[in-house]
């Protein structure tokens, strides 16, 4: 696979959660937990599941950070 992100993360599947239309990835990287929302139907599009690699691929305009 060649993709133009730069940002691309290598990890395993933890946790998929499942709602009404939206899913929740748990990706395990080496720094941590990345979590994506992305559609039911690109779960099962894509056969994610517990234990299984994956990528995640971070592509934004910016990113902010808030403190107390």
């Amino acid at each position: 696979m060649k993709i133009s992100a730069r940002n691309f993360l290598e990890g395993t599947i933890k946790e998929v959660h499942k709602g009404a239309t939206t899913a929740h990835v748990e990706i395990e990287i080496k720094a941590g937990i990345v979590t994506a929302s992305i559609t039911n139907e690109s779960v099962d599009e894509l056969g994610l599941v517990k234990g299984k690699k994956a990528h995640a691929i971070i592509k934004s305009s910016d990113v902010m950070i808030a403190v107390e």
